[in-house]
This record gives structure tokens, C-alpha cells and sequence, in this order.
């Protein structure tokens, strides 16, 4: 795993970059005062605010990689009984944020996952199985370090405790109630920490971002195994159109290192590489765009803020064989009082 040095030398980087020379000072009243809303935990908020939020994400994963080159179904079925074809994944968002001081935002997350894939045999057969339930929750802190000009700086402190099952059971021709690999779990199973580092740029224009963070599991689940550390370097961008709309580009390089031990009661690794643990690991690199809108008017709707954001992998650098993603959308709402 790469360390936090790292990202931390790349967000001086980009800020020694973009910010030099910069001082338009900052309205807060526009949509591209907003980081993109497939970004969490972007901003603080002042003394005394809430902010609720619904997002919605919807990824969808099609076809077989290894390392970066493309296997087809036949390929995998020369050495696994049975191959994954496709994979939808949905994820609801429901947030709150709340400002006991100027400096510090508390936040809360609850999360609610459907999972679905289409699973192919050696023989030709067809099934699909399923998942859905509350997935992980999260607790975190956002601490503003430092602000200058047109600048902050702020820490994302965070812990995701393990609501989510991982003991997820559907039909498939091992049994009526079969236990479902690592892709259809819907938690952890491990309190783990996320950690990271939040830049903003604020200008009469447009807006600049970045923001590194890193998921570090601790200990093993109840089932022995626990799920690879993760590190994400977000950067970004908004233009005003208006006051009100705002388009955004955004890109994401993610590192995530495969399952450690494995879950003795799948027995069936050798069945499937989606029950391989070390087939979950790999490297990659996301570009998004995006809009935002948040209404100005002078009535109830005041406040109030729509965003879709686009996403689209660039590479896919997958440690043994897994699925690739497709492409996945994000969508939100919030609402700050």
C-alpha cells in the first residue's frame, strides 16, 4: 500500500499548481462552489448549519480482465465451473452533516445496496443472483486546518461501522441457500478507518479541488478475512454557467489491494473467481463529468441542490481475474439549513 506521504506530496502539487496567484474570494451561493457529487465530505460548513443529502449511485460491470487484458466467458470456463457475465450495483445514500463550531462538521452516513449478477455455467446454463440490505454505516469529522485567500485546507477523520452483512444467501445449483462470493457482501464486517485530506479553491468562476483518502481495515471480520486497504486522489474542477448551474470534470486514481485470508465457507474458490480472495485487488483511474444546480430563489426551494455526475473508467489494472466496470452515474440531492 502505497502511504499517505505520498498523497499528501501530490495534493501540495496541485495546489502549488493552480493556486499561486489566485485571490477571487468566494460566494458560497453558487452551484460551482460544490465539488462534484460523487465526492464526500468535500467542504465544512459554519457554526450552527445542518445539511441533509440523498445520493444514488448506479454502476454497472460487464465482461472479464485479467491484469488489463479482456478474457471472454469461455476463457474463464476453461479453468472455473462458472463465470460472472454481468453486474449491476446500486447504492442509496441518505447524509446529514451538523457545524458545532466554525472549525468542526460532524457527519453521518446510512447506506442501502441491490446487487445483482448474471453468473454462467460450463454447460451453458444461466442464473442470477441477488443481494440487498443496509450496507455499511458511516461516522466521520471534517476539521478545517487552515484558510488563505481563497483557500481551505480541512482533515476528513472517519470510522464505517459493520451494518452490513456478510453473509448474503440466494439459490444457485450449489443449493437453495447458498452463501454468495465477496462482489455480493454488503459490508465489511470490520470497523475501518477513513482518513484523508480535503483542498478547495473558491473563485467568481469556477472552483478547483482535490482530496486524497484512505480506508484502512482493522483486524479481521468474524469469518477470518478482511477486505484490502483502498486509497483515492480526487481532482477537480466546476465552471459557472450561472449563478445557478455549473458543469464539472473530475478524475479519481484508485488503488485497492486484494482480500486478505478468505472465507473458509465458500469452499468453492476453484468454482468461480468471483470466490477467489485474491482476485479483488487492482488499480485505477476514472474520469467523470458532471452538473449542478442549486436554486437561488427567494422561496422554499431556496438552497436546495440537484448534481449527476458521469463516470467513466480510463484504466483497469486488475490483480487476477475480475469483472470490469462499464460505467456508473451519480445522482443527489441536498439541502443545507
Amino acid at each position: 500500500m502505497k502511504t499517505p506521504a505520498f498523497y499528501i506530496l501530490g495534493l501540495v502539487a496541485l495546489h502549488s499548481a493552480f493556486a499561486d496567484g489566485l485571490d477571487h474570494g468566494t460566494s458560497q451561493h453558487q452551484a460551482s462552489d460544490h465539488a462534484p457529487i460523487g465526492v464526500m465530505g468535500d467542504h465544512t460548513h459554519q457554526k450552527g448549519d445542518w445539511m441533509f443529502s440523498y445520493r444514488y449511485m448506479d454502476m454497472s460491470m460487464d465482461g472479464l480482465s485479467m491484469g488489463t487484458n479482456d478474457l471472454s466467458t469461455s476463457d474463464v470456463l476453461n479453468d472455473f465451473m462458472m463465470a460472472p457475465v454481468n453486474m449491476g450495483m446500486k447504492m442509496h445514500m441518505f447524509g446529514m452533516m451538523y457545524a458545532p463550531s466554525d472549525r468542526v462538521t460532524l457527519m453521518a452516513m446510512l447506506n442501502y445496496l441491490e446487487n445483482d449478477m448474471l453468473i454462467q455455467t460450463r454447460m451453458g446454463d444461466r442464473f442470477n443472483t441477488a443481494s440487498n440490505g443496509i450496507g455499511d454505516s458511516q461516522l466521520g469529522l471534517l476539521i478545517k486546518l487552515k484558510s488563505w485567500k481563497n483557500n481551505q485546507l480541512h482533515t476528513n477523520i472517519g470510522l464505517s461501522i459493520p451494518t452490513g452483512s456478510i453473509n448474503p444467501r440466494d439459490q444457485t445449483p450449489m443449493g437453495a441457500n447458498s452463501l454468495l462470493p465477496y462482489a455480493m457482501r454488503l459490508g465489511s464486517g470490520t470497523y475501518d478507518l477513513n482518513l484523508g485530506l480535503t483542498w478547495n479553491q473558491y473563485n467568481e468562476a469556477y472552483s478547483l479541488g482535490s482530496q486524497l483518502m484512505s480506508t484502512l481495515r482493522t483486524g479481521e471480520n468474524n469469518q477470518d478475512y478482511r477486505l484490502g486497504h483502498e486509497n483515492k486522489l480526487n481532482f477537480w474542477a466546476a465552471k459557472s454557467l450561472n449563478n445557478s448551474w455549473s458543469l464539472s470534470a473530475r478524475l479519481e486514481a484508485k488503488n485497492r489491494q486484494s482480500i486478505k485470508a478468505s472465507d473458509l465457507r465458500l469452499m468453492m474458490s476453484n468454482m468461480t473467481p468471483t470466490a477467489n480472495a485474491n482476485f479483488s485487488g487492482g488499480n485505477f483511474l476514472t474520469t467523470s463529468i458532471g452538473v449542478n444546480y442549486i436554486s437561488n430563489a427567494n422561496n422554499w426551494t431556496n438552497g436546495h441542490r440537484l448534481a449527476f455526475e458521469f463516470n467513466q473508467p480510463i484504466i483497469q489494472d486488475f490483480d487476477g481475474i475480475q469483472m470490469k466496470t462499464d460505467n456508473s452515474i451519480n445522482l443527489g440531492w441536498q439541502k443545507a439549513f
